[in-house]
């Protein structure tokens, strides 16, 4: 062969190699096919994942934010009434509800600054670093899981008093755990915003009913309306503890905050979330203002807590069955929240984080039947209902309602010098919602524990444990 047919041959030899490399039926085209298509899988899940989870508007955030807030609070609110009297009542209802309201703008103003903040902790790692992040995280998580709890509980006291069977405690404490575990399930609020019609029709007709109740029942007594012992004054001999732990259940009505971040997470235009908060906070200052008055008016000092035992016999079973929409709505929805910030956290640069996979629901399900376990465990352990409500507000409310918007403030929102014309008077403001919320902090967390270990005490007492 000569010199010149080898030239030739090797060559085309190289042709050869060169179709058998790029020949897709070789196991390395195999293999760069399937890499191409994971990757186009898993683009697609992505992309699946952000429209699901980005289709809140101004209206539907109104109606989860009621559904997260317009609960337990307007039950709690006439025992408050009670305590502190109509005057304070009042005041404080409407006070603490233009500052809720404030908070929730200084919350809804970072979240527009820093988009990036999904949840509260994340809120947090931007005033204090790591250190913040994990301190609110976990604040945020507990108090969610409380929630949850106080539902729990509810739930409960509605099966006992619907059934007249209080021995079932624990069973109907259970049947309560499962609802709420099956209604946190669906893992995009925007889905949740749905039930939230019936939710909030749910409460109204409850506390409609209540007050219809209690008031005939007044009205029909000796000496009508007038013989009622109510006072405008807080109740002789009312100690440190019974008003705080008034005080914190109001504070507990107004915590819709805490949410805020998530929800907002989820619009398609965080701006309009100033309607949001408008709407919300003035429909709760009305509800609970109206609420706390009336039926404290019609009840007097024996309103009972939640408010709903006050319509007492075949209407308390009613107003209980109406409201148990509410109470299952609303605190599903918080065990969604806490499972959809733990679960994020975990699978943060995975797909899995949009549970629209097989093993992205098998975990979503085992994180939120955790979580609403440990809730169970919280209700069957603080079986008071205001007294769990308060050291939920002192514990974790103050933060999230006043001291953190508050430092938020002043660290994230405020331009210029403190002193400064333009903000002098936010500046007093801020620093006194920071003062507020260190008080509710510590005398509230000091009252509940007091009030919690008095009824114990008397559980005790009464049933021979301690003599």
């Amino acid at each position: 062969m000569s010199a010149a047919e080898d030239h030739n041959i090797e060559p085309a030899m190289a042709k050869d190699h060169e179709k058998k490399n790029t020949n897709p039926t070789t196991p390395e085209s195999h293999s760069q096919h399937s890499k191409d298509d994971t990757v186009g899988e898993i683009a697609m899940l992505e992309a699946q994942g952000t429209a699901h989870f980005n289709r809140l508007g101004w209206k539907r955030l109104t109606v989860v934010l009621l559904v997260e807030a317009i609960a337990l609070g307007a039950l709690s609110i006439p025992g408050a009434f009670a305590t502190l009297g109509m005057v304070a009542g009042v005041i404080l209802t409407i006070g603490i509800g233009f500052i809720a309201i404030y908070t929730s703008y200084v919350v809804g103003q970072v979240k527009l600054a820093f988009p990036d903040v999904a949840h509260y902790a994340d809120a947090g790692r931007l005033i204090m670093g790591r250190f913040g992040y994990e301190l609110v995280g976990a604040m945020f998580v507990l108090e969610l899981v409380f929630l949850v709890g106080s539902h729990c509980l509810t739930g409960s006291i509605a099966f006992s008093n619907m059934t007249d069977n209080g021995t079932c405690s624990l069973v109907f404490g259970i049947v309560s755990a499962i609802i709420l575990l099956l209604l946190a399930l669906p893992p995009s609020f925007a889905d949740v915003a749905i039930l939230g019609y019936i939710d909030f029709v749910s409460i109204m007709v409850a506390i409609g009913i209540t007050m219809i109740a209690t008031g005939v029942v007044s009205g029909r007594a000796a000496g009508g309306l007038s013989a009622v012992d109510w006072s405008a004054w807080p109740k002789e001999d009312v100690s440190f503890a019974e008003v705080f732990v008034a005080i914190t259940n109001i504070v507990f009505s107004y915590s819709f905050a805490v949410c805020q971040f998530s929800f907002m997470d989820e619009m398609h235009t965080p701006k309009d979330f100033v309607k949001s908060i408008w709407a919300l906070g003035l429909i709760e200052i009305v509800i609970y203002t109206l609420t706390g008055a009336l039926i404290y008016a019609f009840v007097g000092q024996d309103v009972s807590s939640p408010a709903l035992l006050s319509a007492g016999g075949l209407m308390a079973k009613i107003a209980f069955g109406v409201a148990l929409p509410v109470i299952f709505i609303s605190g599903s929805i918080n065990g969604t929240v806490v499972a959809r910030y733990i679960h994020g956290r975990i699978y943060k640069n995975s797909v899995l984080r949009f549970i629209n996979t097989k093993k992205g629901w098998i975990t979503w399900i085992s994180l939120v039947s955790f979580l609403t376990l440990i809730a169970w465990i919280i209700a069957e352990a603080i079986p008071f209902f205001s007294d769990l409500l308060s050291i939920m507000s002192a514990l974790f409310i103050s933060g999230f309602t006043f001291y953190f918007p508050a430092i938020m403030w002043f660290m994230l929102i405020k331009k210029g010098k403190w002193y400064s014309k333009e903000n002098l008077f936010l500046s007093i403001v801020n620093a006194i919602i920071f003062v507020i919320g260190m008080v509710v902090l510590v005398a509230g967390t000091y009252a509940a524990i007091v009030d919690i270990v008095s009824y114990s005490s008397k559980s005790f007492t009464e049933s021979g444990l301690l003599t």
